[in-house]
């Protein structure tokens, strides 16, 4: 333990134990998967992130050791601990560079997000150096001046290679793109059998992985442009599953940005236009209906029901708005006095 903490002091990592762990020493040789909660905190005691908290959940990080994960120092001070430890880690600078890209991407993912989203088209350490806001100011004000980092790590679980499953984050480019076919039809399914959360977080994993592979390759390339035709019908799948949860902006804001690429794509309008309808947006809801049936006059009978719907929420609407206001700037009724 002692020649463990030298080693450790001298790579600058200053190990703290905070409670043991138990049984024997572990190996942890590549492809073992290991799960912990971590904390980030200054070195002053401000406490950056924890896993415990973050998005209001209380999800564990889960890492496959070997797959040069951007926060190399993690995999470093997790191989020193055993199950159910707790220790606090004090590393370097030189160790803590990445941490405001690595921590832009996590708090992503526990908001629903994109992990990629917001970060360039460019490595690490390019984004270290540019002047591009991670949209958070606690990360950029890291990211602008680097400092030493207090990570606190509960180790929960210790999985050896091969008795699990790999996530999506841990597969090859060529595994991913296997995949995605396999995860779009279970959406699919969940969604056939009302399960509407769970179709929506499978057609939200599948569309994270291809825009992983596409972040690898140029805006516009013939590669980039088969990555997004793959994206687009679960894009489109996931704003279907938006609109039965009543997330009407978010399902405008994905299908116009379909729409802005694939100008005649009727199922985005149609969408749009349901989502414009449900929000009291009736002057662009009737323009998407009518594009609707500009690029396919079959659907004119489910057009026609969804305008009609649409009219009758709007009467039904300005029905109760004049009930309410009634009488409000009448002269109150004369009351009755004593003589």
């Amino acid at each position: 333990m002692e020649e463990e903490a030298r080693t450790l002091f001298e790579e600058g990592i200053r190990k703290k134990l905070v409670s043991p762990g138990k049984g024997e020493t572990l190996s942890f040789p590549n492809g073992t998967k290991v799960v912990f909660h971590y904390r980030t905190s200054l070195c002053d005691g401000t406490v950056l992130d924890d896993s415990r908290t973050m998005g209001g959940q209380s999800k564990p990080m889960e890492l496959i050791l070997g797959k040069k994960f951007k926060l190399a120092v993690w995999e470093r001070v997790i191989i020193t601990m055993r199950e159910k430890e707790v220790s606090e880690f004090t590393c370097d600078t030189k160790h803590t560079a990445l941490y405001p890209l690595v921590s832009q991407s996590l708090r992503n993912i526990s908001a629903g997000k994109d992990p990629l989203e917001g970060q360039r088209h460019c490595c690490g350490i390019a984004q270290i150096h540019s002047h591009h806001s991670l949209g958070h100011k606690d990360l950029d004000q890291l990211q602008a001046s680097p400092q030493p980092l207090v990570f606190t790590i509960e180790l929960l679980e210790v999985l050896p290679p091969g008795s699990f499953q790999l996530d999506v984050w841990a597969m090859t480019d060529e595994e991913k793109l296997q995949l995605v076919p396999q995860i779009h039809e279970e959406g699919n399914l969940l969604f056939k059998q009302g399960k509407i959360k769970e179709a929506t977080d499978k057609y939200y994993n599948g569309i994270a992985c291809l825009k992983n592979l596409q972040m690898k390759e140029h805006p516009g390339d013939e590669a980039w442009v088969k990555l997004d035709l793959m994206i687009t019908p679960l894009l489109l799948n996931y704003c279907q599953c938006k609109l039965l949860q009543g997330q009407y902006y978010e399902v405008i804001e994905h299908c116009t940005s379909v729409i802005f690429k694939y100008e005649d794509n009727v199922k985005a309008f149609y969408k749009r236009a349901k989502a414009h309808a449900a929000v009291w947006n009736e002057t662009e809801a009737r323009a998407d209906f009518a594009k609707v049936l500009d690029l396919d006059p079959s659907l004119e009978q489910s057009v026609a029901k969804e305008l009609r719907a649409m009219e009758e929420r709007i009467r039904s609407k300005e029905k109760e708005e004049k009930g309410r206001y009634k009488g409000l700037f009448s002269p109150p009724p004369a009351t009755a006095t004593t003589g």
